[in-house]
Order: C-alpha cells, then sequence, then structure tokens
C-alpha cells in the first residue's frame, strides 16, 4: 500500500490490523529480520560473520530511513539493492559494520519472498479469527430461532416453511467449509528459505565448501525462527505461485459465502421479516426520509463481488512462470494479494457487525406464514380429508379449484377467506375448527429445530474458541 492509503479499502473498510500487516513497515522491516536471521544462522555454522554484526543487524531491524531509500531506488532501479544500501547505511557508525555481510549467498526472492509467506501467514490466520468469530455469531443467533417457523422459499416462490434457525444455519455450514479450507491452506504453507538464483543453492555450496548438509541445515533454521516447520522442496527463484492463487481462491470462497448471507437478509428486509442494524440517527435516503436501506449487507455484496474475480488473476499468474523465474508477477502481486486479504477482511467485519444485530421480526414472519399457510397446507388438508372417508383423487380435484381461485384472488389484490371455502365444501368433510388446527406453522417445519441442534452441537468446540469480545465489531 501506498503512504497516502488511497485505497477504499484502507480508508473506508478494513481494519487496522489487516492494514497494518500489509503497510510497508510491517513489509520493509520483515526483510531486515530476515537478513539478521541469515546472518546469525551463517554465522552459528561457520561462516564468517561475528556476533557483534548479528547484534548490530538486530539492532537496526525498525529505523528505516524511507527518505534514503526512496532516492537510492532511484539510481539504481532495485528495491531490495536499494533498502540493502539503506541498511548498511544505518550502521555507518559503528565500529565494526555489518553492511558488508548483508544479504550474503542471497538472491531478493529471499527478502520478498519469504517475507510475503510471513505476511500472508499471519494474514490468513487473522482472517481465520474473523471468520469464527462470525460463525460464533451466526449460532447465537441459529439458537435462538432455531424453532420460530418462518416461510420458506424455492425460487423466491412460498415453499414448506424453515425456521430462522435453519435459515441461518445454511450460512453458517457455508463459512464452516471457508474455515476448514482456511486450516488447510495455513497448515500446509511452506518456506521458501534462501535458495539463490534459480533454486539451486549454488552460491551456499561455494560458501559451505559443499556441504549440502549445512545448506539444509541453515534453511531449517531460518525457516524454524519463523514459525515455519519445512521448506519447500523444490523451487525455481521464487516460491511456487500456486500457493497465491489457492489463498486467493479461499479469500474468494468467503467473499461468496458472505455474499450468500447479505443477499437473502436482502431479501428478507424487502419484505421486512429480517433486517440489518439501523442506528437511531442513520439516514437512509438523501431523499426519501422513510428510507431504511440495507446498506451494509448491500456493501458486503459490493466488496464480495471485487473479491470473487482476483482468483483469475491469481491462476494466470500461477500458470505463467516462465521456466525458473518471470518478472511481470511482481507488480501484479503487490496489487492483487493484498488487495485480496484487505477485501475479505473488510467483508468480515462487515459480517460480523450485521450479524450481530441482525433483527427478526416475529410479527412479520407470522403474518407471511399466515397468507400462504393455506396453501402450503393444502396436502395435509387432503390426507385429512381422506381419514374422514374422501376419495383422494376428487379431494384433490376440490382443493384445487378452491386454493387456485383464492390466488387468482390474491392476485388481484382481494380478500379471500380460504379455509371458509374449504370448510363449505361439504366433499371435505371438514369443518372451520378442524382446518384451524392445521394451521399451525410448527407443523411444517420438520425436523428444523433438531438439525439446528446438532449442527451447533457438532461446531461448539470451534465456536467457543471466539473471542466473545470481538465478535461485536463496531463500523
Amino acid at each position: 500500500m501506498t503512504d497516502r492509503n488511497e485505497s477504499p479499502l484502507v480508508t473506508r473498510y478494513a481494519s487496522s490490523r489487516m492494514i497494518s500487516l500489509f503497510s510497508q513497515d510491517t513489509r520493509y522491516r520483515t526483510w531486515r529480520k530476515l537478513w539478521a536471521v541469515l546472518a546469525r544462522t551463517e554465522m552459528e555454522l561457520g561462516l564468517p560473520v561475528t556476533q557483534q554484526q548479528v547484534d548490530e543487524l538486530f539492532a537496526h531491524t525498525d529505523d528505516i530511513d524511507y527518505e534514503a531509500e526512496r532516492q537510492r531506488e532511484k539510481e539504481v532501479r532495485h528495491d531490495v539493492m536499494a533498502h540493502i544500501w539503506t541498511y548498511g547505511k544505518a550502521m555507518i557508525a559503528a565500529k565494526v559494520s555489518a553492511a558488508g555481510i548483508i544479504h550474503l549467498g542471497a538472491t531478493s526472492c529471499f527478502v520478498t519472498d519469504n517475507a510475503d509467506l510471513i505476511i500472508y501467514r499471519d494474514a490468513l490466520t487473522y482472517v481465520r479469527e474473523e471468520a469464527v468469530r462470525l460463525l460464533a455469531s451466526l449460532s447465537e443467533k441459529a439458537d435462538r430461532y432455531k424453532a420460530l417457523p418462518i416461510p420458506g422459499y424455492t425460487h423466491y416462490q412460498p415453499a414448506q416453511p424453515v425456521t430462522a434457525g435453519k435459515r441461518i444455519s445454511l450460512w453458517m455450514q457455508d463459512i464452516l467449509e471457508d474455515i476448514n479450507e482456511l486450516d488447510y491452506v495455513i497448515g500446509s504453507m511452506k518456506f521458501l528459505g534462501s535458495r539463490g538464483a534459480t533454486g539451486t543453492e549454488a552460491s551456499y555450496m561455494d560458501l559451505f565448501e559443499g556441504d549440502g548438509e549445512k545448506v539444509d541445515e541453515m534453511n531449517r533454521r531460518i525457516a524454524g525462527y519463523f514459525g515455519f516447520s519445512e521448506c519447500y522442496p523444490v523451487c525455481g527463484q521464487t516460491y511456487p505461485r500456486k500457493l497465491d492463487s489457492r489463498i486467493i481462491t479461499t479469500l474468494s470462497s468467503l467473499g461468496q459465502s458472505c455474499y450468500r448471507m447479505a443477499h437473502d437478509i436482502r431479501l428478507m428486509q424487502h419484505d421486512r421479516q429480517m433486517e440489518e442494524p439501523f442506528e437511531e440517527h442513520q439516514i437512509g435516503s438523501s431523499a426519501m426520509a422513510y428510507k431504511q436501506n440495507p446498506m451494509r449487507c448491500e456493501r458486503i455484496c459490493s466488496l464480495s463481488r471485487y473479491l470473487m474475480t482476483l482468483p483469475a488473476d491469481a491462476a494466470m499468474t500461477a500458470s505463467s512462470q516462465w521456466l525458473e523465474r518471470t518478472l511481470d508477477d511482481s507488480a501484479n502481486r503487490r496489487i492483487v494479494v493484498p488487495e485480496a486479504f484487505l477485501c475479505a477482511d473488510s467483508v468480515l467485519r462487515l459480517a460480523c457487525n450485521v450479524v450481530s444485530g441482525l433483527r427478526i421480526n416475529e410479527k412479520m414472519t407470522e403474518k407471511a406464514l399466515k397468507e400462504y399457510l393455506p396453501f402450503i397446507a393444502t396436502e395435509s388438508i387432503l390426507m385429512e380429508a381422506v381419514k374422514h372417508g374422501g376419495d383422494r383423487q376428487e379431494l384433490h380435484e376440490h382443493i384445487r379449484k378452491i386454493t387456485v381461485g383464492a390466488s387468482e384472488a390474491l392476485k388481484q389484490g382481494e380478500d379471500y377467506d380460504i379455509l371458509g371455502k374449504l370448510a363449505q365444501d361439504e366433499s371435505l368433510g371438514l369443518s372451520r375448527e378442524d382446518l384451524e388446527t392445521l394451521m399451525d406453522p410448527s407443523l411444517y417445519t420438520g425436523r428444523c429445530a433438531e438439525q439446528v441442534s446438532s449442527f451447533l452441537k457438532q461446531i461448539r468446540p470451534l465456536t467457543a474458541s471466539a473471542d466473545n469480545e470481538q465478535i461485536r465489531i463496531e463500523i
């Protein structure tokens, strides 16, 4: 990101923690830590590096003179060499300067790629924390409303009732799959290490006089310092860009899940059945004072749409590596990967905020059920009429005519007492009281409450790990 912080993801949407992870300070301080750890490891394995030089390198990981670096990069047109020069310049006053052993045996990707791996790993871990917080917040709502009947829809047409908790559990299941993918990606990440210009480690074989065991031990120690258990067994100059593609695809998957949830809430807010938070002094429209637009869910969908476009970009980068490496991925990755993380972070923050203040308007769901339940209950009415001695086929035709007539009347804005019409049909043999007993919505929600309870029990070990104080994120 730039000093001016012009990206809307930085100025409007993303968290300070994610912004910090992708700041130039974090990136370039990590470069310096990598150089310091490399020097320390080379010293431990017998190369001509002194403890004083190592101490000096560690003492100057944070005091970066960005103006000097910018001026140097203008001259040499190479960012890594400009930072090496600036790092060395910071130690110029020392009696024994470490400037001469910075980057010993390494190539630029030692710092650029390993730093990216460290930052991406930490950012993925944070995204996972946010996803778990979202899942925990949703689980509270699912448990509270697991037995509350609401209209079900297929093709966005009224269908068999479900419960609010069951619908919420569908969103949760998607997010659980995303967390599983995050776990896989985080768990399978490897370190690049210091592998040389084409991944052959030739420069280190020279430095260690042909001792390959020392080269392997050097890479193991550097990786371990930064929390990685292993390095890629083979590589070119860079770590495999397949990893970037996998990361961005996983972040896109989170966008898909949050889009689905936010889109569903927007549909239900249209019918006033469910609503995102709306604050006391919030303005919904500059023209229509009464409006309460679902602007947070709309923002989730808007940002998720952008996030879902990014995997194609990462796939093109992964597929175009030009033998041991090409530089046409560099500028692209500087933009695409941070933007993917910042966008995913923004989406998850918004989603947590929406869910924490989500309202279910039970009177509106009850009203909608009352309107549609006589149609949905026709199969039960048919079965009950057969129990009273009627002919199934004849009864079906009677019910069909009455319900189709009711549907047409409703489309014309007319009132239509469907239960009264059914009670008047003597062939059914059912009184209005008989029919009213079949109008309890809970009779038609099947195992919804049981399914929700079972699902919540399954994921409780995961949701229990969420930081409850951070579940309700203010936007």
